[in-house]
């Protein structure tokens, strides 16, 4: 069933973003409109209201079904819709990425192109990522290589903590086999945290390919969000898992971020950690936009269209 353009049921007024929750998830139930309203119906059939109007990104994981009446809801008052794994292992897929707005894919890009903003935005990664200041005077490039180094070492300590054979981050995904143990691990538990990263991009209302750090991939942004996490979330795991020489390395890795994940409420933690980076390129933030009139355009919703009247 569907609002459409029904006279009868009560206007939908968008709210700006600030006054929205930042996200719902719905595990398990059927989400369609009834009567005017955006629900969740369960398998006993009790309905469980959801103000779409209010919510900021919309998260479907397993189990969970939507109408069409109620993605073209979700649509209209611009909240957008993501399917995930459990507890964001995976993102399979978006709607609307940025619920409808331009503005802080504008400001994403201004940062971006402006290589004295990028070079702070990349200072204030490497901060947050290491506890300490970047060294002072030092080009894009060199602190990339400074990460990099630093990275590597992080690696040999924490498989020396776990008792793992490490050689080094290596890993083929044209065959996943080749790889050893750790790194299978790795790249299992790396996948999920890129899952849980990217829809926290999207629900901020960001592009996942505009990066700062890394650059020129579909994902370059993810790759920056998620680096910042890595070492206190998915690795010390990974090696952990990898010490246990586990028959199904990849199976246990992402049922183990999926708890993490769930815990730590790492997706919410993401997003004002996604502010807080972008602030540090001193650009300004834009301003709340005001909604417009939307364009005219036809009654999607009329009697005939899908065979049957909502």
């Amino acid at each position: 069933m569907s609002t459409g353009n029904n006279p009868l049921l009560p206007k939908l007024t968008p709210i700006t973003i600030k006054e929205r929750v930042s996200l719902v998830y719905v595990e398990k139930g059927n989400l369609d409109v009834l009567d005017g309203a955006f629900v969740v119906v369960d398998a006993a059939g009790v309905r469980t209201h959801i103000p779409i109007g209010g919510v900021s990104c919309l998260m479907l994981e397993p189990g969970a079904r939507i109408s069409h009446g109620a993605v073209a809801l979700a649509a209209r008052v611009g909240c957008l819709i993501c399917w995930i794994g459990e507890a964001g292992v995976r993102l399979y897929s978006a709607g609307q990425p940025g619920g409808a707005r331009s503005d802080r894919l504008l400001y994403q890009a201004q940062l971006a192109l402006n290589e004295e903003a990028r070079l702070k935005v990349v200072r204030m990664m490497y901060k947050f990522r290491f506890k300490e200041e970047p060294p002072a005077k030092r080009s894009l490039q060199q602190l990339r290589g400074i990460e990099g180094a630093r990275v590597r070492k992080m690696y040999e300590l924490m498989a020396k903590r776990f008792g793992v054979e490490w050689k080094q981050r290596n890993y083929d995904v044209s065959n996943w086999e080749k790889g050893d143990m750790p790194n299978r691990c790795l790249s299992s538990a790396t996948a999920c945290l890129y899952g849980v990263t990217e829809a926290a991009v999207l629900a901020a209302g960001y592009a996942p390919a505009i990066g700062f750090l890394h650059t020129g991939k579909p994902l370059s942004f993810v790759y920056d969000i998620a680096d910042l996490f890595k070492f206190e979330t998915v690795v010390p795991l990974a090696f952990q898992i990898a010490s246990r020489d586990p028959s199904k390395p990849e199976s246990e890795v992402r049922h183990a971020c999926r708890e993490v994940f769930r815990s730590t409420k790492l997706l919410e933690n993401i997003i004002p950690t996604i502010e807080e980076i972008l602030a540090a390129g001193e650009l300004k933030l834009p301003e709340e936009p005001e909604y417009v009139i939307p364009p005219a355009i036809p009654n999607e919703e009329g009697p005939g269209d899908d065979g049957h009247r909502s």
